[in-house]
């Protein structure tokens, strides 16, 4: 069976990419940051990722894959090219130098940066935000973006010296759901808590020490209107200048000996209790 990749080259080169092909070396420079700044691209690894990134049309610019892979994915490899997406065979060489796993599984898209200004993603009235407020683990900020992609919040605001979305370790931590969220990237953390204020969102900062328990502020009724969160980094938390500007500075009940819990699994329930309310 012919592959669909094929009669879809965008170089004159015979046979699957290899890693010195233009296209290939083009794109493995994406997983530099400066790289993905200065062409708006960055790289989407594995099958999930690339059929979430085929969902939201005209993300994906190409969709690169192992012969055996675009076999086995075919129908990912016919979706790009309905879509009119250059599909181009690599060799598993290639893949590799387009990969950041130990063990990929045949397919990489390069796609579009997807973010959109803080005002725009407003204007579309989300109930439920999360702000990754100088995050920079990019495995932590990846996985916070999906809980509260599950937990239905709309927006993701990365504020400050938070990690860049579109870094490979956040980009596979997210599952996919990096394409389903509004994507927002804010220089200054304190003008995104103004802003939400000024749309009517309640603006919750997250601590371990806050002077507010989270089943208390549940108890309350007040989670129940359109809501902010506020996550800062594992190692160092919110900072004071944004805790002060919340509503309320909010701590996780720990009913048992635990010491704390990690910034992911406090994103969780912190999220989810306003999922509830919400609904």
């Amino acid at each position: 069976m012919q592959s669909p990749s094929r009669g879809r080259r965008l170089d004159a080169v015979p046979g699957p990419f290899t890693p010195r092909t233009p296209r290939v070396a083009a794109a493995r420079r994406l997983h530099r940051r400066r790289d993905r700044e200065a062409t708006g691209r960055f790289l989407a690894e594995g099958p999930q990722a690339v059929r979430e990134a085929l969902a939201r049309p005209g993300t994906v610019t190409e969709l690169f894959g192992t012969p055996a892979a675009l076999d086995r994915y075919a129908d990912l490899a016919a979706q790009a090219a309905r879509a009119d997406v250059p599909v181009s065979e690599v060799t598993d060489e290639g893949l590799a130098a387009l990969a950041e796993t130990v063990a990929p599984q045949g397919l990489v898209a390069a796609c579009r940066h997807l973010d959109i200004p803080l005002d725009t993603a407003l204007s579309r009235r989300p109930r439920l935000i999360a702000v990754l407020a100088e995050i920079r683990d990019p495995g932590n900020a990846g996985t916070v973006l999906r809980t509260a992609d599950a937990a239905g919040a709309g927006t993701v605001v990365f504020a400050g010296d938070a990690v860049d979305p579109y870094n490979g370790k956040c980009v596979r931590a997210s599952a996919g759901s990096l394409f389903h969220v509004d994507v927002v990237r804010a220089p200054d953390p304190r003008h995104v808590v103004d802003a939400l204020r000024a749309v009517g969102l309640s603006v919750f900062a997250t601590t371990g020490y806050g002077d507010t328990d989270l089943d208390e502020l549940a108890d309350a009724g007040r989670l129940a209107t359109p809501t902010a969160w506020l996550f800062g980094s594992e190692a160092h938390g919110l900072p004071e200048e944004l805790t002060a500007a919340a509503d309320a500075r909010v701590r996780v009940p720990l009913h048992g000996r635990a010491e704390s819990l990690n910034l992911a699994a406090a994103a969780a329930v912190c999220l989810y209790a306003s999922a509830r309310a919400l609904r």
